[in-house]
């Protein structure tokens, strides 16, 4: 299984793409070696500096005619991955 899931595109991070920084979501146990030595073998640059967070489910619930259903929304690790100056990773080019 890849450590890597798939690449975060908002618009938040489209700026930070602009400086050197791209976001990802990864697998919940995987570590900043580990994501760093996926991004590099996948996309072919130098990484810098890699940081990591996690987003906790949140409780959600609706109501239908009948009853109310209660869940949970999943909960995801997102790194944000500093490559080095002047290198550039096309993640549009894959979307």
């Amino acid at each position: 299984m890849s450590v890597l899931k798939r690449p975060i595109l908002t618009e938040k991070m489209t700026d930070l793409n602009k400086i050197g920084k791209y976001g990802f979501e990864v697998e919940l146990k995987s570590n900043k070696i580990e994501i760093q030595k996926a991004v590099e073998r996948l996309y072919g640059v130098t990484v810098k500096d890699v940081q990591t967070m996690r987003s906790i489910g949140k409780k959600k619930s609706r109501a239908s005619k009948k009853r109310a259903s209660i869940g949970f929304t999943s909960t995801i690790k997102k790194a944000i991955v500093t490559v080095a100056e002047g290198e550039v990773i096309d993640i549009y080019g894959e979307v």
